[in-house]
């Protein structure tokens, strides 16, 4: 087991818990975790003025010193564990101590912030437990492994249509770059008519008027337009950007249906909620789907719906100083949840009624 040794130190914070509580935190990196058990003193130490003992260690972040971890802090008899990552990496810890311990929490880092010149790994961990017990730390949402796997679904989902879109803007600047302006007149170059006429183009076909006799009949645009927009010039190495661009959206599209059965299959149980509330004004089973992965079936863990409007970063901020609000942006807060609502509200105010 790699460590640095055990380091003991008690600092004097005085705080209402009960004789030998034991709270631990967690400093996660990508390589290290740097682990301090906060203890309540006994009645000799708060008379000295030390309500809180530190024992602190380092382990390493594989999964064999993982295992380490949790075995060291049940044989501290430890009754809540906060950690704290600015990235992915407290997602291993958090499924390796799940089992082991009722009360885990995420810590926002910037709740935990250390004045400039005085940031230390074990400071910020011993920090982490003084102001969890103080209730100073903003700590994430994060919700049981049923709700996650939505979550990881419906996310990847969505990772995947955001490339297609980003592949849409590849084209479209490819195009541009060989002074060809079909996407003045195609809405979606990655739709049917697209997809022929840049296949043709990438295989060599140079004449528009070919070209546009590719173009579907429905398309809102007349052949003479669609002509004038395909009349520029392709170069060899713009035929071969083109020709590995169009193995893409076949591919995306292949993995956004496999998702979609996916999510549906995911949330077959709870068919009636995803119904419900595909039902409001300006959401659909898509955006349902989402909601629901993301704040859970009966957004049991708001306590009201102010709550969940600050959660999901709906709500005016407050920089209050000397009795004068000077900013009242918005938090960025769950930015998936933000982007669902405000799609849905913008779909709502441009629905046809």
């Amino acid at each position: 087991m790699s460590t640095k040794g055990r380091v003991v130190d008690k600092l004097s914070c005085v705080l209402p818990l009960p004789r030998r509580y034991k709270v631990a935190g967690i400093d996660i990196h990508k390589k290290a975790l740097m682990v301090v058990v906060a203890t309540a003193a006994d009645e000799v130490a708060e008379a000295a003025g030390e309500a809180l003992e530190f024992e602190c260690r380092r382990f390493g972040a594989a999964a064999s010193e993982r295992v380490h971890v949790a075995g060291w802090l049940r044989q501290r008899q430890v009754r809540e564990v906060v950690m704290e990552s600015t990235a992915q990496y407290w997602k291993p810890v958090w499924l390796d101590l799940e089992p082991h311990f009722g009360k885990l929490h995420l810590a926002q880092a910037h709740s935990n912030r250390a004045p400039k010149g005085r940031r230390n790994d074990f400071a910020d961990a011993r920090r982490l437990t003084r102001r969890l017990l103080s209730g100073e730390l903003i700590l994430s949402f994060v919700p049981d492994r049923e709700q996650r796997t939505w979550r990881t679904l419906t996310r990847g989902k969505q990772q995947r249509v955001r490339d297609r879109v980003r592949l849409q803007s590849q084209l479209e600047a490819l195009l541009e770059e060989a002074r060809i302006k079909l996407s003045s007149v195609i809405s979606d170059l990655l739709r049917a008519s697209g997809r022929r006429i840049l296949r043709a183009m990438a295989d060599g076909e140079t004449d528009p008027r070919r070209l546009a006799g590719l173009g579907d009949d429905r398309l809102r645009c007349s052949k003479q337009e669609l002509m004038d927009a395909l009349n520029g010039s392709l170069e060899p190495i713009h035929r071969e950007l083109l020709r590995l661009d169009l193995q893409r959206p076949e591919l995306l599209d292949e993995q956004i249906d496999g998702l979609d059965r996916m999510v549906a299959s995911a949330l077959r149980q709870h068919q009636d909620a995803v119904i419900r509330l595909a039902e409001v004004p300006g959401f659909g089973v898509d955006s349902a789907q989402q909601l629901i992965a993301e704040r859970g079936v009966d957004a049991k863990a708001f306590a009201s719906a102010g709550q969940f409007a600050s959660w999901s970063g709906l709500c005016p901020g407050t920089e209050e100083s000397a009795e004068q609000n000077h900013s009242s942006r918005s938090a960025k807060e769950n930015r998936f949840v933000r982007r669902i609502l405000t799609q849905a509200a913008q779909a709502a105010v441009n629905r046809r009624l």
